[in-house]
């Protein structure tokens, strides 16, 4: 029997075709699944309900707080915060069973991505990354942001795990072009609402440098055609970002102007 436990959280909406990958990958190991659905319209909760019993179809709140108040009901020493279009490779799954029966310094480990997308698993550019997914639960919790979350540990040391979570970012191209523009959509009203500022050029330069950093400096261009495509479609979402705080900016100033105007 393992020293630690594990709780598996998952969020979902319509992801009948992915979350069975996902939730086969972790269900050896887990102790326990959470799963919050914001109100899918497909298969995905009479699948989920297939795995475990703690289904919960609940609001959306944006992803921060949502995984959040996964996190909230989990009840083991550890949360593996997994995505639904996420799996564990049997070299990562064997790696964390072997991490539980252990007394570990760490308190947080990172899991290589290896994103597979057009048919091809990538090893290089944006799989280059190691999001951050297992954690000590007592101490931990997710910051509030619509998008793009992080997870704030008790202190402690981190690690990172040698063996790899596949992520199937993207159903097709349609797909990809249809989350990213949501997703430079949500980061740009998020910083908006920051009052952070920002600028045409600042958002080509920021594309540009995405590119460069996913391509060139992460070797994206191992990943070969699909890597180059990968890799301009991240620098659009970068420019898309930060247009998108700019047209949020300008039209704030329109808005006041009418205000006075009517004044």
């Amino acid at each position: 029997m393992a020293k630690q436990t594990l709780s598996v959280t998952i969020i979902t909406k319509n992801e009948e075709d992915r979350l069975p990958v996902c939730l086969e990958s972790v269900k050896d190991i887990a102790d326990e699944i959470i799963i919050l659905d914001s109100g899918s319209e497909d298969r995905t909760v009479k699948i989920a309900r297939q795995y475990t019993d703690q289904v919960f179809v609940t609001d959306w709140p944006g992803y921060g707080k949502q995984k959040q108040r996964a996190l909230e009901k989990a009840k083991c020493d550890w949360v593996l915060a997994i995505d639904a279009d996420e799996a564990l490779t049997s070299e990562l799954r064997a790696e964390i069973a072997r991490m539980l029966e252990d007394d570990v310094e760490e308190v947080a480990y990172y899991l290589p991505w290896a994103v597979t997308i057009l048919g091809k698993r990538l090893d290089h550019g944006r799989s280059a990354r190691a999001p951050l997914r297992l954690f000590k639960r007592e101490g931990s919790r997710f910051s509030e942001a619509r998008v793009h979350e992080t997870v704030l540990l008790s202190p402690g040391k981190t690690g990172k795990m040698k063996g790899r979570l596949l992520h199937y970012t993207h159903r097709d191209f349609g797909h990809a072009l249809y989350k990213n523009a949501d997703y430079a959509w949500l980061g740009a009203k998020q910083r908006f609402e920051k009052n952070k500022k920002g600028g045409l050029i600042g958002a080509t330069a920021r594309g540009i440098l995405v590119f460069l950093q996913v391509y060139i400096l992460r070797g994206g261009f191992l990943d070969g055609s699909v890597g180059f495509v990968m890799a301009v479609m991240y620098s659009q979402v970068a420019f898309n970002k930060y247009a998108g705080l700019w047209a949020l900016r300008r039209q704030a100033k329109l808005d006041a102007a009418k205000a006075g105007g009517a004044d």
